[in-house]
């Protein structure tokens, strides 16, 4: 089985560098649409048996803009599960601020999520992040006939649900780095074994 993993499009907050976790949201960027619009024409003729979506405006229109595409238009289901890292009191303010105000964690969050310590500002940590996101995902795979499924959700759960499914423990989770928006990763699925095909791929996008 081939499971297909999406971040949403670039939205406001991510052009103004601003937190946005499991609670922010703000628009998608004119040209984001754009870019969702080549994602969807690149799998245009992948049956999936079904969209995966966090329920977040920004995920939510990315999934609805990739099925407009498809030649066979699955049905999209929303879950919080795969909503954004919680991110708190951080929401919505500048990454600046953030670094600033919490340099160790921030160092954390992007390099160690084994030290990632978020309460200070009342957010979720990784391991509550794939607590409710990567046993989500496992049920969805035990649920379907034989894929392809594809997932729409954000960059840290993204990349935190796609190394722990390939094995890869938590203090690692970064060592390959984010996902772009609108990037592309692909998992093959095959007798219990996971294994990552594709990576943050964005060839299919006009840059």
């Amino acid at each position: 089985m081939k499971l297909y993993f999406t971040r949403h499009g670039k939205t406001e907050w991510n052009q103004d560098r601003r937190f946005q976790g499991m609670e922010g949201d703000s628009p998608l960027l004119k040209e984001s649409y754009i870019e969702i619009e080549q994602l969807g024409m690149h799998l245009k003729d992948i049956s999936f048996e079904k969209i995966y979506s966090s329920p977040l405006s920004r995920t939510r229109k990315t999934a609805e803009g990739i099925k407009n595409e498809l030649k066979v238009k699955p049905e999209i289901v929303f879950s919080d599960h795969l909503r954004e890292l919680g991110l708190g009191d951080l929401e919505g303010q500048k990454i600046e601020l953030g670094k600033k105000l919490y340099p160790t964690q921030m160092r954390a969050m992007r390099d160690s999520p084994s030290e990632y310590d978020p309460s200070p500002f009342n957010g979720e940590t990784f391991e509550e992040m794939l607590e409710r996101s990567v046993p989500f995902v496992r049920e969805k795979i035990a649920e379907a006939t034989e894929g392809p499924l594809l997932f729409v959700s954000h960059g840290m759960t993204l990349g935190g649900i796609i190394q722990t499914l390939v094995g890869t423990p938590l203090k690692d989770l970064r060592k390959d780095g984010g996902l772009a928006n609108n990037s592309l990763s692909v998992i093959d699925y095959t007798e219990g074994v996971f294994t990552l095909e594709l990576w943050d791929d964005v060839s299919f996008l006009d840059k």
